[in-house]
Order: C-alpha cells, then structure tokens, then sequence
C-alpha cells in the first residue's frame, strides 16, 4: 500500500507518508440490479469510502426516480421535527437508546401520522380548554372588580341621598339649591336609563383606550378603570401582561356601537355584568366552580400529552436516525442513472484503491442479503478529470488538516503542508508567546478539554467553545512549546528563575555599589539552557533581548521559507515537472538564499565569532557598493569576494525565473499539437473515435503566449518583492514576543508588586484579583489570539505560497457518519 500511496509519477521521491500525499483515488463503475440497489447503497454508506457522481445532472429533483420516496421522507422528517419541537416546549429530553434499524419503513410512516394525528387534537383540546380557562379567569377578575364599582357607588349614592333628606328637613337657608324640589318631584319614569359594557384592556392602551372613548362619544361616557395587580394570560393571544378591568357607561345605542367597535380595536376582551348583588354572587360561584372543573381537566390533559411524548422520545433517536438514513440513501439514488432495460442502475464515482476490497465485499453481501438472483459489477475507469484530494486523519491531526484547508484543498497528491505546519505552526506561536507560566495555564485549560473529550463530543456547545475543542490538540501543541520556549527565554510570569545553575555573573565586590555603573563580570561558565537570569531588570536587557530575538526570527523565516522553496522541489519531482525545477525551484533557491540566506550566515558567524560589526551596513553596501573595502565589518577572508558573487547569482537568477520557462512551455504546446495530428492522420477509424474527445480538448485549448508570458512575469516580480517583504514579515516574531514580555512584566511590577508594597491585606487582595483578570483577559485570551493569528498567517502566506497551489476539491463521501453530524 505504501508504494501504491506515492503515486504513479515519481512516488520514489518522498517518504511513504499518510499526510505527506493524498490517498491514490480511482473512478469507479458499478452496476446494481434494482432489487438490491437499497441495500447496496445502505451498506456502501456504513462504509463512507465512496464518492458518487451525479450521473442525472441534466434532470430537475422532480424528474428523478426516487423523488417520491424523498419527499416521503421529508414528510417525516417535518414530523420528527414537530414532535422535537414538542418535547423542548414540555422540557422531555429524548433519551439516547439503541438505534433499531430494524424497524421497517412503511410501518413507522403509518405510526409518525397516527402519532402526529393524535398529538394534534390533543394540542388543539388543550388550546381550546386554556382559552376557556383563561377567559374564565379574566370573567372573574371582572366581576370582582366591576362588583367593587357598583358597590361603591352605590354607597356613594345612599350617603349623598341621605344628605339631601337631612337638609329638607331643616329650614330654608340660602344656600339651597332652587331646584332641589323639582329634582326630588320627578317623576321616576322619565328619568334616562344609562348602559354599560365592562372587560379588561392591556394596562399600555389603557390612557389611548380612554382618549379615544372620549372623542367618540364626545364626552357623553363615563370611564371608570382599576388595576389587577398580577399579570393575566390574554385568552387570544397567549401572552401575558398587566390589565385593566373597565366599565363604561354611556347613553343611546349609537355611543354603545361606537364603544363596542372601540373595543375590538384595542384588543379589549368584553364580558356580561349584572347590577343586581345577589347575581354577581351566584355567578361569581358558578365561574369558580367551572374554573376548578377546567383546570383538573387541562391538568389530565397535561398529563396524557407528556406520557405521549415521553412514549415518542424514548424512540425518537432510533426513528430520526432511520429517517435520515432513508433519505440519504434514496437521495443518491437520485444520482445513479437507468439502465436502458430498467433492471438496474448505474453508479459512477471516487473511491480511495485500498477501499476497492472493501467495497466489493459490500456488493456481494447486499446481493446476498436481498436475494438477488445477479450480483453487482464493479470495474475501474480510466479518466483525466481530477481526483478528489483525501487525507486520512485522526482527532490529533484533523485539526492541523482544517488549517491548511481553510486556505485552499491541496491538489491531489500534492504535497501537503500540514505535515510539517504539526510542528512548525505551534512551534512560531510559542516564539511570540514564549513565558512557561503562561503555557502551563494553557496547557491545563486544554488538558480539561483532552481528558472529558468523550463527554463534551456529544453534548452541544456554544460556538466558541465548539471551535476551543475542535482545536484542543492544536492549543495543547502550542501550549507546550509555549513552555519550551519560556524556558529559553527564561520567563514565568515575566519572573526569571536559576532552574538551571546559576547565574554566570555576579558582582565585582560584595556590595555590589558598581554593578549599575561598570556591570558584573562573569564569573561562571555559561548558563546551560536559555537566558541567564541575570538579564532581567538590568540596564542592557532591552537591547540585549530585541537583538537576540530579531536575529533569531530572521533564521526561522528564511528557514521556513527555504523548506517552502525545497517542497516545491518535492512537488516538480512527483509529478515529473522538469520545467519547474529547473527554472522555478533552483533560481528561486539561489536568490532567496543569495541575500537572505548570507544574512543569516553572517549572524552566525556573528554569534560565533562575538564580532561588533554592524550587518545593516554590509546588507546596504552590498548593493549600493559592492567593491568597497568592508573594514571593520569583515567577518570572515574573503568575505568581499563572496558578496559580488553571490550578488550577481541574485541577478542572473531574475531572468532566469523570467524567461525560459515560458518559450519551452510553447515549444512543448506546439510539439505535442503535432504529435496529436500525426497520429489523428495515421490512425484507422477505431481508433480515431478514441483519440477524437483528446483532440478535441486539447485543439481548443488555445495557448496563449502573452498570457502566460505576463503570468510569469508577475510570478517573478512577486516572488522577488516577496522574498524581501516575507523575510521583513517574519520580524512579527520579534515584534510579539517582546510585547507580550513587557505586558507581562507590566502587569507583574505595576499590579501585583505595587499592590504588595502598601502592606495592606485589601489592596493585596485587590491587587491580586486585578492581576488574575489582566493575565487572563490580556495574555492568556487576546494575546493567544494574536499569536494564533500571526503565526497563521506565516504559514499561510509567508510559506505556503512557496509551493502550494490549493486548487484541488475535498473528497466527499456518502457516509452515514456525515448524515448523522448534520442536524
């Protein structure tokens, strides 16, 4: 299998690698007699190793074989999804049982209608019942409050009546009304008959409610309102909300049209109220009783609902899972096409070739398990269209895999950066990131993740925890290099430690009075492992540590963008691509490596020889005076020597990417146009009809000399501008690491130690608490996202773009697993 994964082109030239190339993948061809081609599919999609083309392109869904058995489907699916939707209102939670695949499908159909039928009156008795009850509710509320109307009033009157007979019998006084007799004399029946409508209206419209009475009746009503405290459950709506009960009086049947009319507009909900005492009573009694009646029997209701749904949930999974499992499998039906004699179909599609065994042994058992009197036809076809691009992963590497394909799908079998973004992508992260405390905060933050993996998989989490554990494995890489690299740059917190020995220097006598002044001498051997702990807090620690990090990013990039350039190499050589090599991969080669590959050189040698000289000045010179005399900025004999010559293989090398590659692309498009006609000439009639479709593709495909001349030209510009910006582009890891080292040391010396200095148990606490929120909010979040940002960007731009295309399309399987994922 190992030989076979290299590929056909060249495969001698890499390691036998599971992610270095993408599975070999062969177009397929298989035959199904109908009465099997549902079982076949069934099993070829518990299998997840096929990907099936749409044979029927040409046809809309409506015109396909299986269009009714999906829309069956979908019937049931939109059942399934009413009765979820039940059970989250009445808070039952489905309950994971076994899946029983042996249910059968037209049964359950039957049993989803029956038990959809049922859920539905049911619903539809307890809506009717709520309503009944809320309204009855609202009825009581009215006559409650309208029954503290009339009594008030009432009394009101009696007491006015009372002062009225109390002063007619006194003597006459100047204060009496003159027409206090003729009001008392008249006569009863003439007196006007005021009617009334009472209900409740939403507290909100109450102040328009009453507005708008007032105009339409010109005055002539009288509106009295009261508050009910509680909320109450409008009896249309649903909703709940504050409510006024109301009773207006008016006169004339035209004020009372109006009135009612008023009332359906605002929502306000009418009830019958009676004046005479002992009815309000009687009817206040006979609406509590029928309240008690209807809520003992919604409750029942209630009661019956939940055990039908807690009946459906116990199977819900296993008949969603069925459903779903149906539907896929009639869906890709869809893309098979019809035999001319109408006995079988006819599937076409991608598979990996260490999948062909197991395929055909889903063949012949579906043929078996169905009784089918013929079994399936598998056979391999030739094609040239482009295979799909799949990789076999597992959960530590399918994280790293979504990086490199969130920037394009890699060709098929091109080489694939992921392989080496598993090391290098949390390896640049921890460069800007590099404080061991802060990694191990990381680390037990993922270690959280990592150890309750199996529970969190299959619970539903929020977005950003999602993506969080998605990457787990990628912030745990991270977080320990994070800790490597902290102990390079020997940091906790921004606290240096002597973890391992002790420090080289030390001061010139035991008062240490000079140390500020004239420094310490070195009295030690060099410290082990990283920086000498003596550097923190010193005067040259800044300078120190912005050189040592700017040097030190400068050799990450340009050897990362050397490894860049070396499987651009790797890619020419597989798939047999002189042209690339020699005129894409070695001039590319010679100019980065020309500059940027001697500046590195030098700062070695830099580091190496403990030399003062200034390499900004023998980069720029180097261009702009290449026979100058060095000076003191000669690092090594025959240093001057080197520059002109690697200099001007930097300019022989521009060309070189430039010119070439274009010509010899023509001459090859023009030989291998003549060839093809040669061979359409001698060719009899057979196989004239094989060559014709290559020809054809191939005539038309019109080489452009001018186009691919410019595309060239701006492959070179881009490349050579590149290399200067993408070196300059690496110097982030400088810029990050040292911001993230002063904030650091920031909220160390600002917070937590002016907070200990005042001495004071408040302010320590204080100032601890501040300190945890900074370092979390700040560095363990914000900062972990910017590293995370920038690194991928490197990868992304500053080294992928060396020799990844990314044009390829992702394999795609009909796979019950996918169907499942996907809600």
């Amino acid at each position: 299998m190992d030989g076979e994964r290299g590929g056909t082109g060249g495969g001698w030239c890499c390691p036998p690698m599971d992610l270095m190339r993408s599975e070999p993948m062969q177009l397929v061809q298989l035959i199904v007699p109908i009465e099997s081609a549902h079982l076949t599919l069934s099993y070829v999609g518990e299998l997840g190793l096929l990907q099936f083309k749409d044979l029927n392109i040409d046809k809309s869904p409506f015109q396909r074989t299986y269009a009714y058995q999906i829309k069956r489907c979908g019937e049931m699916a939109r059942k399934l999804r009413f009765f979820r939707d039940q059970m989250w209102k009445a808070g039952i939670v489905p309950s994971v049982m076994p899946l029983m695949d042996e249910v059968n499908f037209d049964d359950l159909e039957a049993k989803l209608g029956e038990l959809e039928g049922e859920l539905i009156e049911v619903n539809a008795n307890s809506e009717k019942l709520q309503r009944t009850y809320n309204e009855l509710l609202e009825y009581k509320l009215v006559l409650q409050k309208a029954g503290e109307f009339f009594y008030s009033a009432q009394s009101d009157a009696t007491a006015q009546q009372r002062e009225i007979e109390a002063r007619s019998v006194g003597d006459e006084s100047i204060d009496r009304p003159l027409l206090l007799e003729q009001e008392i004399s008249t006569d009863l029946s003439k007196q006007i008959k005021l009617g009334f409508v009472s209900g409740l209206v939403p507290k909100e419209k109450s102040m328009a409610f009453e507005r708008i009475l007032f105009r339409a009746t010109r005055g002539n009503m009288f509106l009295k309102q009261s508050l009910v405290e509680d909320p109450v459950t409008d009896p249309v709506s649903g909703e709940k909300g504050l409510k006024n009960v109301f009773v207006v009086f008016y006169s004339g049947e035209r004020a009372k049209t109006k009135i009612l009319k008023i009332c359906e507009a605002f929502g306000a909900n009418r009830y019958p109220f009676t004046e005479d005492v002992s009815k309000q009573r009687q009817m206040i009694e006979e609406v509590e009783g029928r309240i008690s009646e209807l809520k003992t029997t919604i409750d029942i209701g209630v009661l019956h609902r939940d055990k039908l749904l807690k009946n459906i949930g116990y199977q819900y999974e296993s008949w969603n899972h069925l459903v779903k499992k149906e539907k896929s499998v009639y869906h890709t039906l869809n893309m098979l096409s019809l035999d001319v004699s109408k006995k079988c179909l006819v599937a076409e599609g991608w598979s990996p070739k260490f999948a062909a065994s197991q395929i055909q042994d889903a063949l012949e058992r579906a043929a078996l398990d169905s009784n089918s009197q013929v079994g399936s036809i598998f056979q391999v076809l030739q094609s040239k269209e482009l295979p799909p691009t799949y990789f076999r992963t597992n959960k530590f590497s399918s994280a790293f895999q979504e990086i490199v394909d969130a920037y394009g799908v890699a060709k098929y079998q091109e080489a694939n950066p992921a392989v080496y973004t598993i090391v290098t992508f949390p390896f640049l992260f921890a460069v800007m990131f590099g404080d061991w405390g802060h990694g191990i905060c990381l680390l037990l933050a993922t270690m959280y993740f990592i150890i309750r993996e199996r529970k969190l998989s299959s619970q539903k989490l929020g977005d950003i925890t999602e993506m969080t554990f998605g990457g787990r494995y990628v912030i745990m890489m991270m977080a320990l290099f994070s800790i490597y690299t902290g102990l390079v740059y020997n940091e906790f917190f921004s606290v240096p430690f002597e973890l391992f020995g002790q420090s080289a220097y030390a001061c010139r006598d035991p008062s240490c009075r000079d140390a500020s002044t004239n420094g310490l001498i070195k009295v030690r051997r060099t410290y082990p492992f990283g920086v000498d702990p003596v550097w923190h807090g010193s005067r040259s620690e800044l300078p120190f540590l912005n050189s040592l990090k700017m040097k030190m990013s400068i050799l990450l990039g340009v050897a990362q963008m050397n490894l860049g350039i070396l499987m651009s190499f790797f890619n020419g050589l597989f798939f047999r691509n002189g042209l690339n090599i020699w005129y894409q991969f070695i001039p590319q080669l010679i100019f980065l490596n020309s500059l940027f590959g001697y500046l590195s050189l030098l700062i070695v040698v830099k580091w190496c020889t403990g030399s003062k000289a200034d390499l900004y000045h023998v980069m720029i010179y180097m261009f702009l005076s290449p026979t100058d005399d060095l000076g003191e900025n000669q690092l090594f004999p025959g240093q001057k020597n080197l520059q002109l010559v690697l200099l001007l293989l930097a300019l022989v090398s521009v060309p070189w990417m430039l010119l070439p590659k274009p010509f010899l692309m023509k001459r090859q498009h023009e030989a291998r146009h003549q060839s093809q006609s040669y061979a359409l000439v001698h060719s009899d009639e057979v196989d004239s009809i094989e060559i014709e479709p290559d020809h054809d593709s191939h005539g038309h495909e019109e080489f452009e000399f001018s186009e691919v001349f410019v595309h060239q030209l701006i492959h070179t510009i881009e490349f050579v501008l590149g290399a200067v910006s993408n070196t300059a582009s690496y110097l982030r890891l400088w810029a990050l690491s040292l911001a993230h080292s002063e904030l650091s040391s920031v909220f160390y010396e600002k917070v937590l130690l002016l907070a200990w200095g005042y001495n004071n148990i408040i302010i320590l606490i204080i100032g601890g608490i501040v300190f945890i929120c900074a370092t979390i909010g700040v560095l363990l979040v914000m900062e972990t996202l910017s590293a995370f940002l920038h690194a991928l960007r490197l990868h992304w731009v500053e080294f992928q773009n060396k020799f990844y295309e990314g044009d390829g399309y992702k394999f795609a399987p009909f796979s019950f697993a996918t169907v499942e994922e996907e809600d």
